[in-house]
């Protein structure tokens, strides 16, 4: 017996299969998006993994952080490949846990916290895993793109299409928090 095994071609709507089979990518390969002054690659979603989890990288160089947001029913980790990323989150008690992390070091942020992050080196990179399905919302609040790089001029989604991205994938922006100075 052959066992199924998918070739994601370049090209076409996603590289990646669309349900659980074996498949490889190479380095670049995968649903690409810009947000902010981010590149997000999508490396596995939540339709590879019945909903279990979805694997992304992020790119980008050194700016501003991220509004505060938390996902209600979303896990979320950093692990930095490469550069420095200040991660800040709430924990239980409300206080903030602020940590830079470097290349190397990893991250957890549980669902329901409160949390932000922000680039500190002059460009890094970091592997990010999340329940399955939020991996997406990077394309739904940006835009997709063929760049292997990120943006030259910031993607700034209108309230509306950020909105729309955050309801559908579960993320709630705080914008009235602050956590990281």
């Amino acid at each position: 017996m052959t066992a199924e095994f998918v070739t994601p071609a370049a090209g076409g709507n996603s590289p990646l299969p669309g349900k659980p089979l074996p498949y490889m990518l190479e380095a670049g390969e995968g649903e690409r998006a810009h947000l902010f002054d981010q590149l997000f690659t999508v490396l596995l979603s939540g339709d590879e993994t019945d909903g279990q989890f979805g694997v992304f990288t992020m790119e980008a160089p050194r700016g501003q952080a991220i509004p505060v947001h938390s996902h209600a029913d979303v896990h979320e980790i950093f692990y930095v490949l490469d550069g420095k990323v200040r991660v800040v989150v709430e924990d239980g008690e409300g206080d903030r846990v602020d940590r830079v992390l470097t290349t190397g070091d990893f991250g957890y942020v549980p669902a329901g916290h409160r949390h932000s992050f922000r680039v500190e080196s002059h460009r890094a990179r970091t592997l990010g895993v999340n329940t399955g399905g939020f991996e997406r919302f990077f394309a739904a609040a940006g835009e997709r793109t063929s760049s292997t790089m990120p943006p030259a001029q910031p993607v700034v989604p209108s309230p509306e299409q950020l909105g729309d991205a955050a309801r559908r994938y579960r993320n709630e922006f705080h914008f009235d928090a602050h956590l990281i100075d």
